[in-house]
């Protein structure tokens, strides 16, 4: 944490270096889902170029990744980003098309985490849980810690029917882009790492290791070029 103490807060500074970025976060993203990208094939699929030895399905899913992270740059630009739950829904609609059972609204029915015999609460209280998680992590002074935490109770209280993590994940960087501080992103190759703790955190919903493993996945290039 000591390092992040030296980051001078410029929102559009941060906001240039996630937008570099980009290709990185969606590659990451969508091999944490499955879906085998490399970094060159994602560039280039965002380029507008398609690529062959790949299902429709999951080039799909990859853009939508960068049409989400696109929407929340101009949100943040235009001082439209909220963490409410019409945001939430909106950005969930561009993220989930096509792939979730229900795309841009909480869902309507039960849903299980595979790999834990933790409950995710029922849909009838996802609205009021909504509220009551935002109250409960803006309370939290660290601004780091309490995106991160906004990405871990997102993710344990599944509002969606599918794209949950990654949906908790845009919301955590858009506080801290919005406050003008560097996005985390999880790369890939800590998928094994990251599984375990969550696993763990489903379960007993304690933050502290989750919430020291996402800083640790910060970019140092990133951290060095804000504190300049």
């Amino acid at each position: 944490m000591n390092s992040l103490q030296h980051i001078k807060p410029n929102r559009k500074k941060a906001l240039f270096f996630a937008k570099r970025q980009l290709p990185e976060f969606v590659c990451d993203a969508v091999n944490l889902e499955g879906i085998h990208y490399t970094l060159p094939e994602v560039q280039t699929l965002l380029e507008g170029v398609s690529i062959g030895g790949h299902k429709l399905s999951d080039q799909t899913i990859t853009l939508n990744q960068a049409d989400a992270w696109r929407f929340l740059f101009q949100a943040i630009k235009d001082n439209t980003f909220t963490l409410t739950q019409t945001f939430v829904c909106e950005l969930h609609a561009i993220a989930a098309k096509d792939e979730a059972l229900e795309w841009g609204q909480f869902r309507s029915g039960q849903v299980t985490i595979a790999g834990s015999a933790y409950l995710p609460p029922k849909a009838e209280q996802l609205q009021l849980l909504w509220d009551r998680m935002i109250e409960q992590i803006e309370s939290i002074p660290d601004l780091y810690a309490r995106a991160i935490a906004l990405f871990l109770q997102m993710a344990r209280h599944q509002f969606f029917y599918d794209v949950n993590k990654r949906m908790g994940r845009f919301m955590m960087n858009g506080i801290l882009l919005n406050a003008g501080y560097p996005a985390i992103n999880l790369p890939a190759k800590r998928q094994l790492e990251f599984n375990q703790k969550m696993l763990a955190f489903y379960q007993n919903n304690e933050m502290h290791d989750m919430i020291e493993f996402m800083l640790s996945c910060l970019s140092p290039t990133v951290i060095s070029a804000m504190s300049e």
